[in-house]
């Protein structure tokens, strides 16, 4: 455990370290100038701040997942009959699906049933399992979950959450400065202060406060496209291994939400299941009811 955090913390801080050395040798960090805010400065230090460190996290998705869940990657020579036989599986659909090279394959030691696919390209994945899932389900069930990881992998969807993600930091980050200026500009004229302009700590407190908002609202846009990513997914996997075994794998999940390893949250998004949020807006998830149904009943 301790050996987690102190990479998470590592690695945030030379995420910071890096943005803040390029912004400071672009000259970005002077946006707010005495005649106001320079939006082309603000907008470039946005969008470097917003999009660095989900490309940075991206590239890197793979060595982390595997670190953050203890994951095995399967040597052909060693692997067992279950772990052959998921070897099988990728490499088919590999194929199948044309992807540049087959994703690695791994095992993580854990009692719940989940899968999870990351990797920073189609060409350069990983498709994780459980122990449990690969002790527990059937050569249908689990013919069901690989199909929809190897789905997700040829949909490119770890890029385009990555996207998602850093556009909206981006925007959250640049709409957040600009409403500050605004109020903190309302309330200094207010107080008759026009000679002095906004209060500089006023500034930075409300761009905390704004911070905080649009980036809570901007996560309900990521749940959203991140729902929507795991319909496309189980239709892809329905499409790849057949509707039937899609549904038997959705369903035995299903029977098995009883627990989840959250040992590393961060990988939570990326596993075929994860318990919805209480508010449906933030859940990452669609409840595996209706991710059931729609397979069922709109084809």
């Amino acid at each position: 455990m301790l050996k987690r955090i102190f990479l998470f913390v590592l690695t945030n801080l030379l995420v910071i370290a890096t943005i803040s050395i390029i912004t400071t040798a672009l000259g970005l960090h002077s946006y707010l100038t005495a005649a106001g805010l320079d939006y082309k400065n603000l907008a470039i230090f946005c969008a470097i701040w917003g999009m660095t460190g989900s490309f940075i996290a991206l590239l890197f998705s793979k060595t982390m997942a595997k670190f953050a869940m203890g994951v095995v990657t399967i040597d052909a020579q060693t692997a067992t009959r279950e772990e052959r036989f998921l070897l099988e599986i990728v490499q088919n659909y590999s194929r199948r699906l044309q992807l540049p090279n087959t994703p690695e394959v791994g095992v993580y030691q854990s009692p719940e049933l989940n899968a999870f696919a990351t990797g920073p390209s189609k060409g350069n994945a990983l498709v994780a399992v459980s122990s449990g899932l690969l002790s527990n389900m059937n050569p249908d069930e689990l013919d069901g979950v690989i199909g929809h990881e190897m789905s997700h992998i040829a949909n490119g969807d770890m890029i385009t959450m990555t996207l998602l993600q850093g556009v909206v930091n981006a925007f959250a980050l640049f709409l957040s400065r600009i409403v500050a200026y605004a109020v903190s500009l309302a309330l200094s004229k207010n107080n008759q202060d026009r000679e002095e302009g906004p209060s500089f700590l006023i500034y930075n407190l409300l761009i905390i406060l704004f911070d905080l908002l649009f980036t809570i609202l901007g996560s309900i846009v990521v749940a959203a496209f991140s729902r929507w990513r795991e319909y496309r997914a189980d239709q892809g996997g329905a499409q790849l291994v057949g509707r039937d075994k899609m549904v038997a794998a959705l369903q035995r999940l299903q029977t098995a939400m009883g627990y989840e390893d959250d040992r590393a949250p961060s990988v939570a998004a990326l596993k075929i299941t994860h318990r919805p949020s209480w508010l449906e807006l933030f859940s990452s998830h669609p409840p595996l009811e209706k991710r059931i149904e729609r397979l069922m009943y709109q084809g």
